[in-house]
């Protein structure tokens, strides 16, 4: 039996709407990446981006289990000899809220072409309004 392979032209691509407030990182980038990569979809194939686009409200009111705030911490390296920075949760959530959903997404995704071209169809925004209101988006409960 062949395995059926939808032709690029012919991947149907949704928007959808999530909002992150009260929601715990890790569940919520668990459901984000696989739609984003569309496991959800019959289908689904490993090197074909067929996923759809979604879109987070409300990053700034994600929530962390147990003592996460101030335990996780997120290393960055300037390039310099000895430079290599680190942030908690809490500081990395007051200075750069939509990084802390962007980053647990992102380590939840290929690390290739196509991990970057799925990543791409994740729009983050702090507050409840976004500018995509145009594309129709359906509500998608997490």
């Amino acid at each position: 039996m062949k395995t059926y392979l939808a032709p690029v032209n012919e991947i149907e691509r949704k928007w959808f709407v999530v909002n992150a407030a009260d929601k715990i990182l890790g569940r919520l980038a668990t459901e984000v990446a696989s739609r984003l990569r569309g496991k959800h979809k019959p289908t689904f194939c490993t090197f074909i981006d067929n996923g759809d686009f979604i879109i987070i409200t409300n990053a700034e009111k994600i929530q962390l289990t147990g003592n996460k705030w101030d335990d996780k911490k997120y290393y960055r390296h300037t390039g310099y000899i000895g430079g290599i920075k680190e942030r908690s949760a809490k500081k990395l959530m007051e200075v750069h809220p939509t990084d802390l959903i962007m980053k647990a997404v992102k380590g939840m995704l290929p690390k290739n072409k196509l991990g970057a071209q799925q990543l791409k169809k994740l729009k983050i925004y702090v507050g409840n309004e976004h500018p995509h209101a145009a594309q129709l988006p359906a509500e998608l409960n997490i």
